[in-house]
């Protein structure tokens, strides 16, 4: 008998049961208010910008030089437990789209955007609500600090070989 699709089942039905409640796990302390994460809270699709997202990151407070490897370290670690059990780091779908080539097509300040502020993000952004339909699970706010966001943007450059 093959095993793959029961296995297959199982994860799919746990990594539900995980992240549909948030991870299960303690939220990461913020100094920032919770008015702090968007730029915008009464923002109207037509006023959304899908090359920046919705949140505070935008072309003047996101800069990038060569890859910082102690942060892709620390990005990898983070995502090695927030992130992969979703989204595979090749162009394979998993639960989640794959991660390779994503900082080739979104901007720094849109993915940055995304994994601290992803639920007015999945509202809004045309892009991400097709990948809905494609994925059927909403990413969850995974309680991300602006640190851990910007070490996992660096894991995806990384993983990209972008610079």
């Amino acid at each position: 008998m093959n095993k793959k699709p029961i296995v297959f089942v199982l994860m799919t039905a746990f990594c539900w049961a995980v992240f549909a409640c948030g991870g299960g796990g303690p939220k990461a302390e913020s100094n920032e208010s919770a008015s702090d994460a968007t730029v915008a809270p009464n923002a109207t699709p037509s006023d959304y910008d899908p090359k920046r997202g919705e949140g505070k990151f935008n072309k003047s407070n996101v800069t990038l030089g060569s890859i910082d490897q102690s942060m892709a370290s620390k990005g990898e670690a983070i995502a090695a437990t927030k992130c992969t059990s979703c989204h595979k780091l090749t162009e394979e779908k998993l639960v989640g789209p794959g991660w390779k080539g994503v900082t080739t097509r979104n901007t720094p300040y849109w993915i940055l955007n995304f994994i601290t502020n992803p639920d007015p993000m999945i509202e809004k952004d045309p892009k991400i609500q097709a990948q809905l339909e494609l994925c059927l699970v909403r990413m969850p706010n995974q309680g991300l600090t602006e640190t851990d966001a910007r070490e996992i943007l660096e894991f995806m450059r990384k993983n990209d070989g972008t610079n």
